[in-house]
């Protein structure tokens, strides 16, 4: 099979960037030959405001990189992950009109939602989720900027009045159900949006003792490190933080918090299949939190909020825990529950070590990718 991807890399890479090149390796290693379409955000300093505006909306360069590229490479299938700002829903347009079926992964909200995470003041928001989203314009929800929200306000508009998501993409990938189900409500076509997890390729990690709590990625406010500095204050060990962000330094003198900066990947890995359990206090609906299978697959329990898909994701007390989303002090007693119950914590490792095996895994995940692709190879570019 030959597949196109095409993606969007972010200034600060982060976990949908470290999917999409899991995925080329994934299907590489299946023998499939695969090409990508790569854009990054880093180019946005050297664009003029309104050429940024205008490619938005309708990238035409883009255009024509994806109809070049599906002449010259011939794939069956367009991937789409991030589109979003230079290369634009128009790759879309471009590659159904190329003869070729598109898949896309719904990485994030943004197809309901400007801001991308249905979020607003700390807390969850879904006023534009099946609406035009004219409220996230005037909020200015995105960076907090009303232009800018309107931008992508408008973009979204624009591309639901052409019918794009419903005429332009065979498939869509959402993460878990939770998502699934919350796209169709934004009013994406049932029958299209299918449901397919992220995925890590991790061995067995050898026994040994583990101890401590662990918090994994970006330091920004809707991962709920507030939160979980706040519930952190009081414990006899301070909870181990790794990552970078926007709230590094606020967290720096948080006496519950022990901070070590971004850390290479085999390192991350390393700590965690040391600790004794993950936290995952997230204020918004998570959509696959790579961290999350990254600690089954080390044999790592979760403590998460309650919120979104972690709700569905985590079986409480078989591969994790959950408190209340928020709420400092539900959280605080989860924690010093885990502190005082390590056999269980350690049992519920190894729970999590099996659900991952059942379901996460690297063959389990390409069997599921290369189906998506059949079904969307055997509908064939749509022309409604």
């Amino acid at each position: 099979m030959r597949v196109l991807i095409a993606h969007n890399a972010y200034q600060q890479r982060g976990g949908e960037d470290s999917v999409v090149a899991d995925e080329v390796e994934l299907l590489r290693a299946g023998g499939h030959e695969v090409m990508q379409m790569s854009a990054h955000n880093d180019d946005i300093a050297q664009m003029g405001r309104l050429e940024l505006a205008a490619g938005t909306l309708w990238s035409g360069a883009s255009a024509r990189q994806m109809r070049a590229l599906c002449s010259a490479f011939r794939p069956d299938v367009v991937h789409v992950h991030n589109s979003f700002p230079l290369l634009s829903p128009a790759v879309h347009w471009a590659a159904q009109e190329a003869g070729v079926p598109v898949v896309q992964t719904l990485h994030n909200f943004r197809l309901l939602c400007p801001q991308a995470m249905l979020l607003r003041e700390g807390r969850v928001c879904e006023d534009c989720v099946g609406r035009l989203p004219w409220r996230g314009a005037m909020r200015g929800c995105y960076r907090g900027s009303v232009t800018q929200s309107t931008l992508l306000a408008g973009m979204l508009a624009l591309h639901r009045g052409l019918g794009t998501w419903h005429r332009r993409v065979n498939r869509f990938i959402a993460l878990n159900s939770f998502c699934r189900d919350k796209f169709v409500q934004g009013g994406l076509p049932a029958a299209r949006v299918v449901v397919k997890p992220n995925f890590v390729d991790l061995p067995l990690p050898p026994p040994h003792r583990r101890e401590g709590l662990l918090f994994v990625g970006r330091l920004s406010p809707e991962k709920g490190l507030g939160v979980l500095a706040a519930a952190s204050r009081e414990l006899a060990a301070p909870v181990t933080v790794v990552g970078s962000g926007p709230m590094e330094q606020s967290l720096r003198g948080e006496p519950g918090l022990r901070l070590l900066g971004a850390m290479p990947m085999d390192q991350v890995m390393k700590q965690m299949q040391s600790a004794a359990a993950l936290v995952l206090p997230s204020v918004w609906y998570e959509n696959f939190p790579r961290t999350l299978v990254e600690a089954w697959a080390c044999g790592l329990p979760v403590i998460a909020s309650r919120l979104g898909a972690m709700a569905d994701l985590i079986e409480e007390g078989v591969t994790g825990v959950l408190f209340e989303p928020g709420d400092a002090r539900s959280l605080e007693n989860k924690l010093v529950w885990a502190s005082r119950h390590p056999d269980l914590l350690a049992q519920m490792g190894r729970q999590a070590r099996l659900h991952y095996e059942q379901h996460y895994t690297a063959e389990r995940n390409r069997a599921q990718l290369l189906s998506i692709y059949g079904d969307a190879i055997a509908e064939g570019p749509r022309d409604e």
